[in-house]
């Protein structure tokens, strides 16, 4: 704070928006007041619309200049499902939730589809610094910043880039204010630099854990465990585990090509959740046999001890020595013999 005041902001670093609702964004006048909000912000749980009830604790902070405020715009890259494409856009309501934004009033955001195959061209960063409302050296400055967070969002195998605010100062500069980037897991590896600043503590631990696996793991809010081979039938389970009066508290995708151990590892996950007071196991053998589930489901059982109910429906290859497994093992579990009776009996078990 001495060296790029006297007046700054703190910004507490968690991967969650709306932090300045939540108290997560300070201006301090001078680097006493610097110090003394750092000592109150470190160590906080801030709590947003994004973070949920439970909050996240702030472990770091960034300190950055106060500047002097003209305007503040929104500009991001997101992939758009609908047209298979990135889509840049453009707002004159920077500084809030643009989520809000898109619901209230969606003709404040301007938008460019973007041919992969052209790339993100110079008129059309024109169009959108025009429809801002940029001019003169400002309007330059806008469009240079617009095809330069374009190159970052393709260079880096970004899912996301946002600036939100972009701002323009009384000086007529253009400055991010506030940046947040998601990249595609999947291309992490050719990007080591970018792995590197993972910060595990900002992840979910029992996400972290599966990966170490290869497990394809979603915490979600409900208290439904879910253990699932596929992620179509993972979808699926979810969808009636819902129209049955349950919530999911997972999604939990194990994979065609899964061994004992890795069951045994993502069955250990799945009870590991707090939050899980039922679960319920639903395998299509078709590459995955139905015993090897069973064993690894029986394995896991055994070591960890379980003390939530089990409902478990297998079908397909090696169905019945799987069913055989499980009635051997001396364990308590409800077996089920299709999804709606799965979902069915699950649903009414999480309030035992």
């Amino acid at each position: 704070a001495e060296k790029i005041g006297p007046r700054v902001i703190l910004k507490a670093q968690i991967h969650a928006g709306g932090r300045g609702k939540g108290g997560g964004i300070k201006l301090a006048q001078n680097p006493n007041d610097a110090e003394k909000l750092a000592g109150k912000m470190i160590g906080m749980k801030l709590i947003t619309p994004q973070t949920g009830k439970e909050g996240k604790r702030v472990k770091k902070l960034y300190v950055e200049e106060a500047l002097d405020i003209d305007r503040e715009l929104y500009i991001g890259i997101v992939i758009d499902r609908a047209t298979e494409s990135p889509v840049v856009m453009a707002s004159s309501e920077g500084g809030v939730e643009i989520e809000k934004v898109a619901a209230e009033t969606p003709e404040l955001i301007f938008k460019e589809y973007i041919n992969t195959a052209a790339g993100f061209q110079a008129f059309q960063a024109r169009k959108l610094a025009f429809k801002l409302g940029l001019k003169g050296d400002t309007f330059k400055l806008g469009v240079k910043f617009l095809m330069a967070l374009y190159k970052a969002f393709e260079a880096s195998d970004a899912s996301l880039a946002e600036i939100n605010p972009m701002l323009i100062t009384k000086q007529g500069d253009v400055l991010a204010l506030d940046a947040k980037m998601n990249f595609d897991d999947n291309a992490l590896k050719r990007h080591p630099d970018i792995a590197e600043m993972r910060d595990l503590d900002e992840e979910d631990s029992l996400e972290v854990e599966a990966g170490k696996f290869d497990l394809n793991y979603i915490k979600l809010d409900g208290n439904v465990g879910c253990m699932v081979n596929g992620a179509g039938l993972a979808m699926a389970t979810m969808d009636i585990i819902m129209l049955k009066g349950g919530m999911p508290a997972n999604f939990l995708d194990v994979g065609g090509g899964v061994s004992e151990e890795s069951v045994k590892n993502a069955f250990r996950i799945l009870v590991s959740d707090p939050d899980v007071k039922a679960a319920l196991v639903n395998i299509f053998g078709g590459i995955v046999r139905c015993d090897l589930v069973a064993k690894g489901i029986v394995k896991a059982a055994k070591e960890i001890g379980i003390n939530i109910p089990v409902v478990i429906r297998l079908e397909g290859t090696n169905v019945e020595l799987g069913k055989q497994i499980l009635q051997d093992s001396g364990l308590e579990f409800y077996p089920a013999s299709g999804m709606a009776e799965a979902a069915e009996k699950v649903v009414p078990l999480t309030k035992l």
